[in-house]
């Protein structure tokens, strides 16, 4: 499959957000509010959960479901507040040890004014600094888009995981061909050009695994991906969780230290 067709149905209407991964995957999801600094921002939830009984932070960037709720949480393009609260609730898991699991899905951070005058370039450098020494078992799942330095800062984890039909780049295909080609019709080329799929990334060792996904682009047909998820994420986090913490923070170091490294 080409990578414009991953694209699109990426971005398909019914497609699951993050909170229903978390419903389906985690048990007593209690969400935690407010970075403490500015505000609440809707488009990043998290909170505390249970994964097969064991205590879990989970973070999501959330797009919304219909029309009202997308606005409300800004079509997932989030806000420093949103970012400034993830790394809060990150934080507060490495003081107790609890493992991290960040959902990702997002065409990118929110790039307004507002946005801008907050400091949304220093809150997601804060954010890539403290992932990568945070002092706890940390796993990224790209369930969706993931665009550029908005997907990025809840992504520096010990392993990156993507859905079968899900992206990740520097930047969208319409951004990379205006700027490229100053032409954004041609995307479908962009798309190729960025290698953001899946299999261009696991080949690339940008990121572990990959969960195949069901024809229907809806959420019916996803009960296998959660069983699938959940199944991979207790096995990953029962044997990364007594690792000594040098050990944990040397291996997520020199999977970044090698990305792009020539032998």
């Amino acid at each position: 499959m080409k990578a414009y067709e991953r694209l699109i149905k990426a971005r398909a209407k019914g497609r699951p957000t993050s909170l229903e991964f978390i419903t389906n995957i985690f048990e007593d999801f209690y969400e935690l509010h407010g970075d403490r600094l500015f505000g609440d921002d809707p488009a990043v939830i998290g909170g505390l959960a249970r994964l097969n009984g064991t205590p879990v932070t989970v973070i999501g960037i959330e797009k919304g479901v219909d029309t009202k709720d997308k606005v409300v949480r800004n079509f997932g393009s989030a806000n420093p507040e949103g970012y400034r609260k993830a790394l809060r609730l990150m934080k507060q898991a490495e003081k107790f040890h609890r493992p991290v699991v960040c959902l990702v899905d997002t065409s990118g951070a929110y790039c307004g004014i507002g946005a801008e005058e907050r400091g949304q370039g220093s809150a997601i450098a804060m954010n890539l600094m403290e992932m990568m020494n945070l002092r706890t078992p940390v796993i990224s799942i790209l369930i969706g888009e993931g665009g550029s330095g908005g997907a990025l800062a809840l992504a520096v984890a010990d392993e990156v995981w993507m859905l079968e039909n899900a992206v990740y780049s520097v930047i969208s295909p319409e951004g990379a061909a205006s700027i490229i080609w100053k032409d954004a019709s041609r995307v479908e080329a962009a798309a190729e050009a960025l290698r953001m799929t899946a299999e261009d990334l696991l080949c690339m060792e940008i990121i572990e695994r990959i969960f195949n996904e069901p024809d229907a682009e809806c959420e019916r047909g996803f009960e296998e991906v959660y069983l699938a998820i959940k199944s991979a994420l207790t096995d990953t986090f029962n044997k990364n969780i007594n690792k000594p913490i040098r050990e944990l923070l040397d291996a997520r170091y020199e999977k970044y230290r090698k990305i792009g490294r020539i032998n």
